[in-house]
């Protein structure tokens, strides 16, 4: 794994990221991708979701505004994605708050060959069985060892799993790989965990493995996080400053700020 080579490529090669994602947030989505080095595009309509997954070096599906038009886009861009290659994340955003939400995540999951599932530790447990309990789309609990939930949530589903919370924790079945990397303050405002996503696709977009790409981007993001609560007097001026971290974020320092077990 090396952050600052990956954020390197994206930025010279300045990827185009496709996402699905929900009106709340992207916007946040959206600027933290450029932010970031890479290009974002925005795309839900049926009619155009496959020919936009065809230009893009990752797509992001993120379930956070849902109606059946819009399953039925994410569905189509993940099978067009697939098809061509294209890294796909999920981002199962309030699985576990209602049955319309976790059933749509494990449509997604049955129908498309999904890449990474970044979700917190309520929502990953959700899709695999395990008792959370989720209010809104807040993870509130989740037992046992965020480790091995990523674990065995990556080889039951066939995937990389990023599980986030105070420390992150990546799996693809066999490795695991913990991320200390980041602020409290990521969890004061909304949207930091759509961004999360969003910047895992921009990843997996010059990525030599998914593990490594889903490892890399929670790196960034929390360093990122980290220098954004060093200027930062509360949640609304580190809202801003998060932007400014990741465009400013060094790749020539990155690996080694690396908080990574």
């Amino acid at each position: 794994m090396n952050p600052g080579d990956a954020l390197r490529r994206l930025r010279e090669g300045k990827p185009l990221v496709h996402q699905i994602t929900n009106y709340v947030v992207m916007n946040e989505t959206a600027n933290a991708t450029l932010a970031l080095g890479a290009l974002p595009v925005m795309a839900h309509a049926r009619e155009e979701v496959e020919e936009m997954t065809a230009l893009a070096g990752a797509l992001v599906l993120n379930i956070g505004t849902l109606s059946p038009h819009w399953v039925d886009a994410m569905i189509a861009a993940g099978r067009a994605a697939n098809e061509r290659g294209v890294p796909v994340v999920l981002d199962p955003v309030g699985v576990g708050a209602t049955r319309y939400r976790t059933d749509t995540a494990r449509r997604i999951l049955d129908e498309v060959d999904v890449t990474v599932l970044r979700g917190n530790a309520g929502k990953v447990a959700t899709l695999v069985g395990i008792d959370a309990e989720v209010r809104g789309v807040e993870s509130i609990a989740a037992g046992g060892d965020p480790a091995e939930l990523a674990r065995a949530a990556a080889s039951q589903l066939g995937l990389v799993a990023s599980v986030t919370g105070a420390v992150d924790h990546v799996s693809d079945g066999e490795a695991v790989t913990a991320v200390a990397n980041g602020h409290p303050l990521l969890a004061s405002i909304t949207g930091t965990g759509c961004m999360s996503s969003a910047v895992t696709g921009c990843f997996l977009a010059v990525a030599e493995s998914a593990l490594d790409g889903a490892a890399e981007a929670l790196v960034a993001f929390g360093v990122a996080g980290e220098d954004a609560a060093q200027v930062a007097v509360g949640p609304g001026s580190f809202h801003v400053a998060l932007y400014d971290a990741l465009a400013a974020l060094d790749p020539a320092t990155l690996n080694e700020r690396a908080k990574v077990t």
